[in-house]
């Protein structure tokens, strides 16, 4: 089964061709990324104009690997070689969504192909079955995951928006235990990097800083707080760490004599950021799999690209020897509709939270009824 998959959540325009779930056939991404550098972040207006633009040129490039002559159309070739067309309708920004959503209608509409509306972040975990090597010695007994994740399993979704915990009993039964009470894992990545004068995109740029802090000759101990990492509850809250940066940077740079080292202070700032985060992500995720006796851990989201988070799930499991460990390869961590596609083949119209719109039943829904939902929730 090919699915024709639309992401359109935030600011990047994403087209896939995703088969049986699994098999990449073709994944296109426009990123208006760049446009939102000078502001410190997405704004959405733009990024919905710039979406506006580019989502048919995108779905054009997403078909074009159906080879069929130049004379053949968009339409003729999504008739031809397309079984069904997936969309993200929630969470996100309305703007965004709406061009996603609304395009997708219509193409339903003048296909007749099936529409499967798919909510954004229980999509990302799917991302995992597409099939590639999976990572840590714990796992070396297999070489692909296609068809090897072992259930129950623990996911851990971690992003810009979102910090979530999941109990997978199955593919298609899943169970949230938790999630983000305030700031997410990647808001507080953003958040702390304006702090340090980083701009746009902050979690690869505390990640880089921190990466230099080895090689720092700067004696200097920061010591900031891991939020409920010893509450029992799965919940996460990071807007408190956010604070603490705020109040010790301000402090920090009180002092003259660390004046003269900027990129030493900020390294040190962005290395115990990263501690901070990555520690109660792993403790939290590992609580959850010990109580729930996970046979497998799947770590997805934009957050999951941090090689330091990756780092200390391999280090904390290789002593364990269980469970198996899963996360995508960092292009497919930060949004995009190859996670769209995979879950809608998976789910099919099962999404979850749907507020009553969509019937519990793996089929999918009357393009009529398909509508974008920003606030789409994300507890099942």
């Amino acid at each position: 089964m090919k699915i024709l998959a639309i992401e359109t959540s935030c600011d990047e325009t994403a087209v896939a061709v995703v088969e049986d779930g699994t098999k990449i056939i073709s994944n296109v991404i426009a990123s208006s990324k760049d446009m939102h550098e000078k502001y410190g972040g997405v704004v959405p207006e733009v990024a919905a104009r710039e979406q506006l633009k580019c989502i048919i040129p995108v779905i054009t490039e997403a078909v074009a690997v159906f080879d069929g002559g130049v004379s053949e159309s968009m339409s003729q070739r999504i008739n031809q070689h397309i079984d069904a067309i997936a969309v993200t309708v929630g969470p996100g920004l309305i703007g965004s969504l709406l061009v996603g959503v609304e395009t997708a209608k219509t193409l339903a509409y003048t296909t007749g192909k099936s529409i499967i509306p798919v909510n954004h972040v229980l999509a990302h975990m799917y991302t995992n079955f597409i099939p590639s090597e999976v990572e840590g010695e714990n796992s070396s007994r297999a070489k692909s995951r296609d068809n090897l994740i072992e259930f129950p399993a623990i996911s851990l979704v971690v992003s810009g928006g979102h910090t979530e915990l999941y109990l997978m009993k199955s593919v298609k039964n899943l169970m949230w235990l938790g999630g983000t009470l305030d700031d997410a894992a990647g808001e507080c990545f953003d958040k702390t990097a304006r702090l340090l004068g980083f701009g746009h995109g902050g979690g690869p740029a505390i990640q880089n800083a921190a990466e230099k802090f080895k090689v720092s000759r700067l004696k200097l101990k920061v010591s900031l707080p891991r939020p409920m990492i010893n509450d029992e509850s799965f919940n996460f809250s990071f807007s408190g760490l956010k604070t603490a940066v705020m109040r010790e940077w301000k402090k920090q740079l009180s002092d003259p004599s660390l004046i003269p080292h900027p990129s030493s202070l900020t390294s040190t700032f962005a290395h115990e950021i990263q501690e901070s985060i990555t520690d109660v992500l792993v403790k939290k995720t590992l609580r959850a799999a010990k109580y729930y006796g996970a046979k497998s851990i799947l770590l997805s989201g934009g957050v999951a690209a941090n090689t330091r988070l990756r780092e200390k799930f391999l280090s904390a499991l290789s002593t364990l020897h269980s469970p198996l460990f899963f996360t995508p390869p960092a292009h497919l961590c930060t949004d995009n509709a190859v996670m769209i596609g995979a879950a809608a083949y998976f789910l099919g119209s099962f999404t979850l939270s749907f507020e009553g719109l969509y019937p519990e039943l793996r089929r999918a829904a009357d393009w009529h009824e398909v509508t974008a939902i920003p606030n789409l929730s994300v507890e099942t």
